[in-house]
């Protein structure tokens, strides 16, 4: 959309309230509203905001920032969302000089698009993002104790799910599928893919439309990573493809598996970086308790086409359906920065790409059986295993830093310091229950 249509629709449709979104440098929705009457002059020259209190924006004496809204994210709110009319757009952060903000992380994943772009590729994305439905956020006390793909239409988390659908279909978010996950009142919807900028203010679109219905409905939904032990986490799956033109360059049809060589060599660039980019796609302690052996999620470092335990699976080719090939990473989790997370992957496939990097053989036995001698005998080796061990790895990647930037790669690795020393200091219910009676 232009900025006369924008205001033209606002006008229309008498809107009284558009939201003005960004993300801070963990992927959390900051913003401010404003009226009609503002709007042109946020459209035209940008409004102005303190960023200093913003997690990993600006420090404390350089605050000011400008926030442009871009009009192509223009989007009504569903009236069940908001109780009344009401239009949302994302916003470019820029310095009062105009300059494209560092700590932006929009930003971030605009430079890097932009950066293949001139190359000529397109990146496109598709995330499968799990949550669960909770009866609050104080417990973690599930509305269903079925499993995966259950059918039933009239239990709550069925009604709360086809509610949203519906929300996203009506701003035209394309929904590709929703269903039941493996774990009591896990669920999943699943979106169309798209190229990476627009699918990225999706997600943060999407998180915000199930936890706002599941709020108005007095239930609580939480993309937290493992909210209770013993079953399945919630994971973003995240299909990639890259095309030029209408070409997609995954697929070659006389290649085995149908990939080309870019794609094993994109491949190849995401398991040989994929430690250093782990702290990104799994950014909060909370994340390592869902990466470990035995739900489901991906803990070893491998690729495969029907194994669900590799790190990287690689759909199967349909003929006819050049276009639908693919590789899917399956170990991010759905409250990463969706910006940065694109972002990364990108950065460590292209990596592989342009230094023509060797895929190792697939591995297509289950992992998780294997003994530690087995993996050590195919190379195969772990992502890290907690927030701590991730950060080491993503401190010393030349590669993230020029791929975040200085200013969003030293805040993001602050931040996450902070958070991991805030962690190690807390005396938790298992080791009261395990050592208060017998030390």
């Amino acid at each position: 959309m232009t900025h006369e249509e924008v205001l033209r629709v606002v006008a229309e449709l008498d809107i009284p309230v558009i939201r003005l979104w960004f993300t801070d440098i963990l992927g959390q929705i900051r913003g401010f509203a404003i009226t009609p009457r503002e709007l042109p002059e946020a459209l035209q020259s940008g409004l102005g905001f303190d960023g200093s209190s913003v997690e990993g924006f600006a420090r404390i004496h350089e605050s000011d920032l400008m926030a442009f809204p871009d009009p192509d994210t223009f989007k009504i709110l569903p009236d069940e969302v908001e109780g009344s009319k009401a239009a949302v757009m994302f916003c470019d952060l820029k310095t009062p000089e105009g300059e494209p903000y560092e700590g932006d992380t929009r930003y971030v994943l605009r430079r890097n698009l932009e950066k293949i772009a001139k190359e000529g590729y397109t990146f496109y994305v598709g995330p499968e993002l799990e949550y669960f439905y909770l009866k609050d956020e104080y417990s973690a006390q599930v509305l269903d104790e079925v499993g995966y793909f259950d059918a039933s239409i009239t239990g709550p988390g069925s009604i709360l799910r086809k509610k949203t659908v519906k929300a996203l279909e009506d701003i035209g978010i394309h929904v590709e599928y929703a269903h039941h996950e493996v774990a009591p009142s896990q669920h999943e919807i699943d979106l169309r893919y798209d190229k990476a900028l627009v699918m990225a203010d999706k997600v943060i679109i999407y998180r915000f439309l199930v936890k706002e219905i599941a709020r108005q409905n007095d239930y609580y939904a939480t993309f937290m990573p493992k909210p209770m032990f013993g079953v399945n986490g919630s994971g973003m799956h995240t299909h990639q493809s890259i095309f030029k033109g209408d070409r997609n360059m995954f697929f070659a049809a006389e290649n085995e598996y149908h990939l080309s060589d870019f794609a094993k060599s994109y491949i190849a660039g995401i398991l040989t970086h994929i430690r250093e980019i782990t702290a990104v796609l799994n950014q909060w302690v909370n994340s390592y308790k869902r990466l470990v052996p035995g739900y489901e999620a991906p803990v070893y470092i491998s690729w495969g086409q029907k194994n669900r335990s590799a790190l990287v699976r690689v759909p199967r080719y349909r003929i006819g359906k050049e276009k639908s090939t693919r590789i899917e990473l399956r170990s991010p989790d759905p409250v990463c920065n969706p910006y940065l997370a694109f972002s990364v992957m990108l950065a460590a496939g292209m990596k592989g790409v342009r230094e023509k990097y060797i895929l190792p053989a697939p591995v297509e036995e289950n992992i998780y059986e294997m003994t530690p001698v087995d993996r050590l005998d195919k190379n195969i080796e772990t992502l890290p295993g907690d927030l701590y061990e991730a950060l080491q790895e993503l401190e010393k990647s030349q590669l993230m830093r020029e791929t975040l930037g200085d200013h969003v790669f030293d805040k993001f690795i602050a931040n996450k310091r902070i958070e991991w020393e805030n962690y190690r200091g807390i005396v938790s219910h298992y080791e009261l229950d395990k050592y208060l009676p017998i030390l």
